[in-house]
């Protein structure tokens, strides 16, 4: 059974960034390694009703936050035969977002915090009702909501099919997300988390031991 490793942080942390320099580590060191990425856009019925609703489609959907929640969960649940497949036939797998994206996305929503309803909600949703696949670590991308945003737009304006939807160009919306995120690693929610910089030079090497174990 392989190591279910989930890269967290706000939009323009440098998930991918950190997923190809780990992935290529870990590869180099002989390892087995596949990713993935939720919201799954162009796989998954959910994960496009998700992304028609931040573009304003079908109604009020786009303004529900537990009605969104559960379209990213549903898109999760189709993908998790697939993940346990992985885990049997790869060393690694790295995924970019998991259920914690959920729940900071959905609790900033709502200005609540980590130890709050909302996320006690999604962790019975995703966790206890639909059994996903509990992570081995999660790694939260730590970088200020500038920088990040910074990387969001430079991002938006050079690559044709990586525009920013309605919650990653909402700035408030993004520090009580960073504020969730931290609490929710300090509180090692639902399996380990670590901590990294995402404003320094990432040390792939010494991530790649950590997730080796």
């Amino acid at each position: 059974m392989g190591r279910l490793i989930v890269i967290e942080g706000l939009d323009g942390a440098g998930k991918r960034t950190l997923t190809g320099g780990l992935t290529a580590e870990l590869t180099a060191r002989g390892a087995k390694v596949t990713t993935a990425a939720f919201p799954r856009y162009t796989d998954d019925v959910h994960a496009e009703l998700v992304a028609e609703a931040l573009r304003g489609e079908h109604g009020d959907l786009g303004s529900s936050v537990h009605g969104m929640a559960v379209l990213y969960a549903l898109d999760r649940r189709g993908a998790a035969e697939r993940l346990r497949a992985d885990l049997d036939g790869h060393d690694v797998v790295l995924l970019d977002r998991y259920v914690a994206s959920n729940a900071a996305y959905g609790a900033a929503r709502l200005r609540e915090r980590a130890d709050g309803d909302f996320v006690a909600w999604v962790r019975e949703l995703e966790v206890d009702r639909f059994g996903l696949p509990r992570p081995d670590l999660q790694i939260l991308l730590r970088v200020s909501t500038e920088l990040a945003a910074g990387r969001a737009a430079h991002r938006e304006r050079t690559e044709a099919d990586r525009q920013r939807d309605r919650f990653e160009s909402d700035a408030p919306l993004q520090q009580r997300c960073a504020e969730v995120y931290a609490e929710l690693a300090a509180a090692n929610w639902w399996s380990p988390w670590l901590v990294v910089d995402g404003a320094a030079e990432a040390d792939f090497a010494a991530l790649a031991d950590r997730v080796l174990g």
